[in-house]
C-alpha cells in the first residue's frame, strides 16, 4: 500500500514539470558566467595565405607571388562604465530568483500531488458508495414488484423503484469515470499508477495556531513574494548596467604577427622575406549622441524597475489571498466532517424506521427511496469533506511558503540548485555541462 508521504516523494523525482523547471535554473546559472566574461580578456588568433600569378609584358615569363599573415590579437576591456560589474549583479539576482521560483514549484506540485493522492481516495469511495446504492436500490425494486404482484403494492411503486435503480446505473457509471480520471492526474503528477492507497491525515501540528499568523510567516517566507524581490534587485541593477553605456569605455589590445612574402622567379623585390611584428596600445571611447537609443533604454529599464516593483505587491496580494482561502476552506471542512457524521448517523437510524413502517403499510416505497438517497448523499458528503480537510491543510502549508521535503520528512535526496552554480559560475572554458553533456 502507498502512503501520501511516498507519492509526493516520488512526485518530487519525477513530475515533468517540476524536472523541467530545474532545467530553467541550470540555464539561467549560466547567465552569470555569461556576464563574467566582460572582466576577462579577448583573444583571436587569424592567419591568411594568397597566391597568385601573372605574366610580364612583351615575355612569355610569368611571376608567381606568395604571401601570408599570420597573428594574435588580444583585447581586454579596462572600464566600461561599470557596465559588466552591474550585469554580473543582475545575473545574480536573477539566479536567486530562479532559486525561488524553483522552490514555489517544487511546494505546488508537492500540493498537486497531495491533492491528487486525495481525489482518488475520495472517487474510489464514492463509486463504492454508489455501488452499495444500486445494490439497495436494485432490491427495493424487487420487493417493490413482488408486493405488487402479490397485491400489497401500486403500479406506481414498481414505476418509482425502477427509476430511482436507473438513475443509480447512470451515477455508478458517472463515478467509475470520475475515479479513472482522478487516477489519470494522479499518473500525471506522481508518474506512477495509484494502486492502493492508505487513509491520509492532515497537516494538523504544522499548521500556524492562527490565521494572521499564517498570513505572516506567508509575508516574509513565501517563495513568490522572494522571487519578485529579487526580480526588483535584477531590474535595478540593469537601470545601472544601461547608464554605463553613457560613460567613456576604455580597452587595452596586444598583439603579435608574422607576415611573410616570395616573389619567384627572379624579380628581385626588397620586400620579399619574413617580417615579423608586435603591437600594443589602449583605446578611449566617449559616447557623445545616439540618436536617442541609450537615453531611450535607460528610460526603458526604469519602466521595468517600477513594474518589478509593483509586481512584488501583485504577488503578496496573491498569497495573502491564498492563505485566507485555504484557512476558510480548512475550518469549513473540518465543521463539515463532524456535521456530515452526524447526518449519517441520524439518517441511517431514519431510513431504518421508514424500511419498516413500510412494511407494516404506514409508508410508501417513495419513503425509502428518499430517506436512502438522504443517507447515500451524506456519505459522498463525508468522504469529501474528508478528502477537503487534508488537502486544505496542505493548502495552508504550500500557502505560507512551508510545503517543503525537509518539513514533510520526505524520504527522498534533496535537489540542490546551488550545487550546480557553483561549478559553473567562475568557469572560464569548457563545453561540457557539470553532469558531464
Amino acid at each position: 500500500n502507498r502512503s501520501i508521504t511516498g507519492a509526493l516523494a516520488k512526485a518530487y523525482q519525477n513530475n515533468s514539470q517540476l524536472n523541467s523547471a530545474r532545467a530553467g535554473v541550470r540555464v539561467t546559472d549560466e547567465s552569470v558566467a555569461i556576464a563574467k566574461s566582460g572582466y576577462r580578456p579577448v583573444v583571436v588568433g587569424s592567419a591568411s595565405i594568397d597566391y597568385s600569378s601573372s605574366h610580364l609584358n612583351g615575355s612569355n615569363q610569368s611571376v608567381r607571388l606568395t604571401t601570408g599573415n599570420f597573428g594574435v590579437q588580444i583585447n581586454q576591456m579596462l572600464f566600461d562604465g561599470f557596465q559588466t560589474k552591474n550585469n554580473v549583479a543582475a545575473a545574480e539576482a536573477q539566479v536567486r530568483a530562479s532559486v525561488e521560483s524553483l522552490r514555489n514549484t517544487e511546494e505546488n506540485t508537492l500540493f498537486n500531488a497531495a491533492s491528487a493522492y486525495m481525489d482518488v481516495i475520495r472517487d474510489r469511495q464514492v463509486a463504492v458508495l454508489t455501488e452499495q446504492n444500486l445494490q439497495f436500490l436494485t432490491e427495493q425494486a424487487r420487493a417493490a414488484r413482488s408486493r405488487f404482484e402479490v397485491g400489497e403494492g401500486t403500479r406506481t411503486d414498481v414505476a418509482q423503484a425502477d427509476a430511482s435503480r436507473s438513475s443509480a446505473v447512470a451515477q455508478l457509471s458517472a463515478a467509475r469515470a470520475q475515479a479513472l480520471a482522478s487516477a489519470a492526474t494522479y499518473h500525471q503528477i506522481v508518474g506512477d499508477e495509484p494502486g492502493k492507497l492508505k487513509a491520509a491525515a492532515p497537516l494538523g501540528k504544522l499548521l500556524p495556531s492562527s490565521l494572521d499568523g499564517a498570513i505572516a510567516i506567508a509575508a516574509t517566507e513565501h517563495p513568490a513574494i522572494l522571487a519578485t524581490e529579487h526580480l526588483v534587485d535584477a531590474a535595478a541593477f540593469s537601470v545601472k548596467s544601461q547608464e554605463g553605456a553613457l560613460l567613456p569605455q576604455l580597452s587595452a589590445n596586444a598583439g603579435v604577427s608574422s607576415a611573410y612574402r616570395n616573389t619567384v622567379p627572379g624579380v628581385v623585390s626588397t620586400s620579399d622575406g619574413t617580417t615579423n611584428s608586435a603591437s600594443i596600445g589602449a583605446t578611449l571611447t566617449i559616447p557623445i549622441y545616439s540618436g536617442g537609443r541609450t537615453s531611450a533604454l535607460v528610460r526603458q529599464r526604469k519602466e521595468s524597475l517600477s513594474q518589478a516593483r509593483i509586481e512584488v505587491d501583485v504577488s503578496r496580494d496573491t498569497v495573502r489571498q491564498a492563505v485566507t482561502s485555504a484557512w476558510t476552506q480548512y475550518t469549513a471542512a473540518q465543521q463539515s466532517v463532524a456535521a456530515n457524521r452526524q447526518v449519517i448517523a441520524a439518517a441511517q437510524l431514519a431510513l431504518n424506521g421508514v424500511i419498516e413502517e413500510r412494511n407494516v403499510g404506514q409508508r410508501t416505497t417513495l419513503d425509502v427511496l428518499n430517506a436512502q438517497n438522504t443517507v447515500i448523499s451524506a456519505k459522498i458528503n463525508l468522504a469529501s469533506s474528508e478528502r477537503d480537510v487534508v488537502v486544505a491543510s496542505y493548502a495552508i502549508l504550500s500557502a505560507i511558503g512551508r510545503l517543503s521535503v525537509d518539513r514533510l520528512g520526505l524520504p527522498v535526496t534533496k535537489y540542490k540548485p546551488e550545487e550546480h552554480y557553483n561549478a559553473v559560475k567562475d568557469k572560464w572554458y569548457g563545453l561540457r555541462t557539470p553532469d558531464g553533456r
